[in-house]
């Protein structure tokens, strides 16, 4: 996250548009000490947070992860520049269990967002999100649960689902083993 500026750039937003951070918390539903802790690039929001704000600013989740303004219509992004976004946390500011890396940051405009997440271990809250949009998730390693709505659904390894970003979500390690999954998130 601090090698992206999320943070920041959610607070030029707000600042943008003359927003407190109660204003901002109250339209999104997350605690004005979340976006605090956001902005401040202390935590790193789950995909569907940020999804949420990127919702409520107008803008496309992509920004977050750009990293300059001159647009390009293709890019490559080889494994050693590829940086993970640490310290997921949920809203009641508990870990997640997973760390999320995009796999495309130059590319702006996009209609699609790919991400390489990688749960590390079991947790016991399994809270849900939820936030507009399609998700398409691929196992790439280990054997994970999804759930989906009120659906339990075990995924091993070359498994991959497609759905509506709106139901209610989370991905978990089924064993606490380690997992990893190609998402490709739309808005």
């Amino acid at each position: 996250m601090m090698d992206f500026n999320i943070g920041a750039k959610i607070k030029k937003l707000r600042l943008a548009k003359k927003l407190t951070l109660q204003a901002v918390a109250r339209e999104t539903g997350f605690s004005p000490a979340l976006i605090s802790q956001i902005e401040n690039n202390n935590v790193s929001p789950p995909i569907a947070t940020l999804s949420k704000i990127a919702k409520f600013f107008d803008v496309k989740i992509g920004i977050f992860f750009a990293e300059d303004e001159e647009e390009c219509r293709f890019e490559v992004v080889r494994a050693n520049e590829r940086k993970a976004i640490p310290r997921v946390i949920s809203r009641a500011g508990t870990s997640q269990g997973y760390s999320y890396e995009s796999l495309s940051f130059h590319k702006q405009n996009k209609k699609m967002e790919p991400f390489l997440l990688t749960v590390t271990e079991k947790v016991l809250e399994e809270n849900t999100y939820s936030h507009d949009g399609e998700e398409f998730l691929f196992v790439m390693k280990g054997t994970a649960e999804l759930i989906l709505d009120d659906k339990r659904i075990t995924l091993y390894e070359g498994d991959c689902v497609y759905f509506d970003s709106s139901l209610k979500h989370r991905l978990l390690s089924k064993d606490g083993a380690e997992v990893k999954v190609l998402a490709v998130v739309t808005r």
